[in-house]
């Protein structure tokens, strides 16, 4: 008899085990810690710094063809309309099933192009290779962050600050898992970018999806968003420690290996968190239908109309089809659902794209430019390695801090995003300004505030987009918003900061009456940048004082509730 008692519980538990399971990998939570994953190895793009001069040197490049190669680089991590309209029409998975074929084929290509594998590819085969490698990531922003933000519609900011956080952190992170698995060779690096990102997302492709929302279990999100904004930032702290240390004392393979277990552990965390929360889940829906259970079934007089709240508008649209280009330019109100066409001949549209041009297009060609930089200014490339992990970190801090920050400052006062944009583009002139006079040890500081800048700006850009134009084709126009960045950049970078650096190189060699070798076209001295970032600081101040014409035309729009309809959803749900 006991036996049998025995049998019978050992099923259920069994069962209850499994159930629970099935609940935690099929939650809105599990997404979440998913999407985190791919996103914590989906920066590469940001890490171009690391491998640039391998590409320079192995290949013979001067640095305007450096910086083409940069810009195609940035075009493509930016240029997601492709996969926000293929992400209109399928599941998530696909997405992140064709961001990881082109993110392997791409690196592998540049990888055997490096270390001269193959013949030395011709530069159009380059641009090509470094855009399809870059690509990827916007599916991989794609696939993974708009399901989560459709899964928690009225906390959008903290959704945008943390997963765009982890592509900020990510930089830091391969490269730690770089010098776990291949020691200090950087070509290798390019090896590393080329299948693991391709494998996290092959292996949780099927996971990310947008779950439909039992309200029963929206009732603690606030609190486990900042869970786990409480262990990204550990997370970032231990990066940031180690990099400190590791910037004066030399590591040895069994360290390095140490120290990426510690860093799996902490990136691996959040899983508890979300365990946690999947089990109060379960309690409350238990205690739900033990009280339920007590109540006698309401009369059908007392059940609430299943018509829908706004159906005689919906009629009437039905009623009256128009054709989506008859309403090009008569949008609806802001924060309603736009149309593709309507949110791209908006004015709002293009004030964002202006400031975005010339904020992200500045700091993303000081993040490209900053191996170049530091070379020209004379550090070694052990302090230029700790430049770019920490432009990762702060890139992270910045995203963080601007999704947490403008979502708590909106709920509180009303401080209306726009203005937090302005604010941030206002304080990357500082970076900019550093690298153009070059102070001594100005770059560590100029490398933190850019970092922090750059990242600060796409959480704030994103969550604009989503709140003045709606979620319904949040996908693609989230990507078109993106197309700004490479813009920016190719004005910057290339026609700019490229092309001013390989005129100082020139009169430099010609001063001292030494002829070009190929490759050999180098710069040194803080005038190889100052007349760029001089430029590049007067853009950032248009920048701000665009964004600022956008904080005028919808400060009203931020005094109202703009997250109203879905919390009168949540009402009528329950």
């Amino acid at each position: 008899m006991g036996g049998a008692r025995l049998r019978i519980w050992s099923g259920s538990g069994r069962r209850q085990m499994r159930n629970f399971a099935l609940q935690v990998l099929l939650g809105r939570w599990f997404t979440v810690f998913a999407s985190l994953l791919i996103m914590a190895v989906s920066g590469a793009t940001y890490m171009f710094g690391l491998y640039s001069a391998d590409i320079k040197s192995s290949l013979g490049y001067d640095q305007t063809t450096l910086n083409l190669l940069g810009f195609f680089k940035d075009l493509g991590a930016n240029v997601g309309v492709l996969s926000g309209l293929i992400n209109e029409i399928t599941p998530p998975w696909v997405v992140l099933f064709i961001g990881g074929v082109m993110n392997f084929f791409g690196y592998f290509m540049i990888w055997l192009s490096v270390t001269q594998r193959i013949a030395k590819p011709k530069v159009p085969a380059m641009c090509l290779y470094i855009c399809l490698g870059a690509n990827s990531q916007t599916y991989a922003n794609t696939g993974a962050l708009i399901p989560s933000v459709k899964n928690f519609p009225e906390y959008r900011g903290n959704v945008l600050g943390l997963l765009k956080g982890f592509v900020g952190l990510s930089g830091a992170i391969l490269t730690q898992l770089y010098h776990a698995f291949y020691g200090d060779d950087s070509k290798d690096f390019i090896l590393l970018i080329a299948w693991l990102p391709t494998a996290v997302s092959f292996l949780l492709l099927r996971i990310v999806r947008v779950v439909e929302v039992d309200q029963r279990s929206k009732s603690n999100d606030l609190k486990i968003f900042y869970h786990l904004l409480y262990i990204s930032l550990g997370l970032a702290c231990f990066l940031m420690i180690l990099i400190i240390i590791q910037n004066e004392l030399v590591f040895t393979r069994i360290q390095y290996l140490g120290c990426a277990l510690i860093l799996l552990v902490l990136l691996f965390l959040p899983l508890a968190v979300v365990i946690t929360e999947e089990f109060s889940i379960k309690k409350r829906k238990l205690q739900a239908l033990n009280v339920t259970s007590w109540l006698s079934d309401p009369s059908p007089a007392e059940l609430p109309s299943s018509r829908p709240p706004h159906l005689p508008t919906a009629v009437v649209a039905v009623a009256n089809p128009s054709s989506c280009f008859e309403n090009v330019f008569r949008p609806p109100e802001r924060g309603e659902d736009y149309t593709i066409l309507q949110a791209i001949f908006s004015i709002d549209m293009l004030i964002l794209f202006v400031a975005t041009i010339c904020g992200t297009g500045g700091t993303l060609t000081a993040i490209d430019n900053l191996g170049q930089i530091g070379s020209s200014l004379g550090y070694s490339t052990h302090s230029i390695s700790t430049f770019t992990s920490l432009v990762s970190i702060w890139g992270f801090l910045g995203r963080a801090f601007s999704g947490y920050a403008s979502e708590f400052l909106w709920t509180k006062y009303n401080f209306s995003r726009p203005l937090f944009l302005t604010l941030v583009l206002l304080l990357s002139c500082i970076g900019h300004l550093l690298i153009a006079f070059g102070v001594p040890t100005s770059l560590y500081f100029a490398s933190v505030i850019i970092g922090f800048c750059f990242g600060a700006q796409w959480p704030l850009i994103f969550a604009i987009v989503s709140e003045l134009f709606g979620l319904k084709y949040y996908a693609t126009l989230y990507s078109i918003s993106g197309i700004a960045s490479p813009v920016g950049t190719y004005i910057f970078s290339v026609k700019v900061a490229g092309y001013l650096y390989d005129e100082e190189a020139r009169r430099q060699m010609a001063a001292i009456g030494l002829r070009r070798v190929a490759g050999d076209l180098a710069c040194k001295g803080v005038q190889c940048y100052r007349l760029a970032f001089l430029i590049i600081s007067a853009a950032t101040v248009f920048g701000c004082i665009v964004s600022f014409i956008l904080v005028l035309r919808t400060w009203e729009f931020y005094k109202g509730d703009i997250y109203k309809k879905f919390r009168e959803e949540t009402k009528e749900a329950e």
